[in-house]
């Protein structure tokens, strides 16, 4: 019978290969911007070891690509690598809920 380790069944998944695609939406460096855009740099950094592109696109600048990306409130942080895409919306305070949503760490 084989055992399944804790880091089989809770935890961060084996980071992928490839980097993760991740594209953060802010408006104008904002406060709520501002710590969504440090707390992204130290998620990955501590989570994934920089392997990470994150593209920080302001909707003030570019108002189309908020529309393309059906962006609704503002940060909001999509991964699109790996599949499936998945959306969190905040200041990404919460490295948990930010793995949780992204579906980089199981829920427990």
């Amino acid at each position: 019978m084989k055992t399944r380790s804790a880091s089989k069944t809770r935890g961060t998944k084996k980071p992928p290969a490839r980097p993760l695609d991740l594209s953060l939406y802010v408006a104008n460096r904002g406060l709520k911007s501002v710590k969504a855009i440090n707390n992204l740099e130290k998620i990955c950094h501590e989570q994934f070891e920089d392997k990470c592109h994150v593209k920080v696109i302001d909707i003030e600048k570019n108002p189309g690509l908020a529309k393309k990306g059906e962006i609704v409130a503002i940060p909001t942080l999509i991964k699109t690598f790996p599949l499936p895409m998945r959306r969190v919306i905040g200041d990404l305070s919460d490295t948990e809920r930010v793995l949780t949503g992204l579906e980089l760490r199981r829920a427990i």
